[in-house]
């Protein structure tokens, strides 16, 4: 009777173990499907990096912290299907008011459309009181992957560095499970869709809180058409003939803008 026990066990232990590729094999990835975004940047920690031992910011700074919380949060979907993605607020950009509200590195509620196929990208932006439409090929981004991992919105996902424009650190978090290499913003490149994205110096991150697998509609990947037409090269000339008398921040505003 115990042989034929065991024999028995060793019978269920090598179907499930036959029965495994197979599971594998069948495997359904995500094609199409919406991801609800929440962006939060940490107000506090990027209005201090900027206003260094100013006495005066330092007042409105104090100010500020009584008035309002630590953390601002943005709603964003990304819509994915066909090749295609694009971005967009839930809410349009509005008038920030305040000291500190005009900041366009806190965020300009863009909408970014990216044809994966192709490596094109248009994108609405509102710097100010002017919206552009910058068309231009995807960000070339070299991408550094780790062993890391966590789970994002039910996916796991692994971590990668990069960076971008020089002096930005990206680290993005993707999941192979949704086999498209778009992502928040203009982040691409990544052999899975990207589902977190952390800016530690621009004290910014994106997170997928909600990934909805279904079909999209055309509005949804619709492409954006209003505003000044131009590319990123003809933007960055007109933005820092603009700036030019604005000293060092200057840089930090083309920084957050070109991002």
């Amino acid at each position: 009777m115990k042989t034929k026990i065991v024999h028995l066990l060793s019978c269920l232990f090598t179907l499930m173990v036959a029965s495994q590729p197979l599971r594998a094999q069948y495997a359904r990835f995500v094609e199409s499907g919406v991801v609800e975004f929440e962006k939060r940047v940490n107000m506090y920690a990027k209005i201090k990096n900027q206003i260094g031992g100013n006495s005066f910011m330092e007042q409105a700074f104090e100010q500020y912290q009584k008035a309002n919380p630590q953390f601002k949060s943005f709603k964003y979907s990304l819509a994915f299907g066909q090749g295609k993605t694009r971005f967009w607020p839930h809410a349009a950009p509005g008038s920030n008011t305040g000291f500190f509200g005009s900041d366009p590195s806190v965020d300009m509620g863009n909408t970014i459309f990216t044809d994966l196929l192709t490596g094109q990208s248009t994108s609405q932006k509102s710097i100010y009181e002017e919206t552009y439409l910058i068309t231009d090929s995807t960000r070339r981004i070299q991408w550094r992957l780790t062993n890391e991992t966590r789970e994002i919105a039910g996916y796991e996902c692994r971590r990668a560095n990069a960076l971008v424009l020089d002096s930005v650190y990206v680290v993005a978090f993707y999941t192979d499970q949704i086999p498209v290499a778009g992502g928040p913003e203009s982040f691409t490149g990544l052999p899975g869709l990207i589902l977190g994205v952390a800016l530690p110096y621009e004290n910014t991150t994106y997170f997928a809180t909600k990934v909805e697998d279904r079909p999209v509609t055309a509005k949804e990947l619709e492409m954006p058409k209003k505003g000044k037409a131009l590319n990123y090269r003809e933007l960055r000339t007109q933005l820092e003939a603009s700036l030019k008398n604005w000293g060092d921040r200057a840089q930090a505003i083309l920084k957050a803008i070109l991002l």
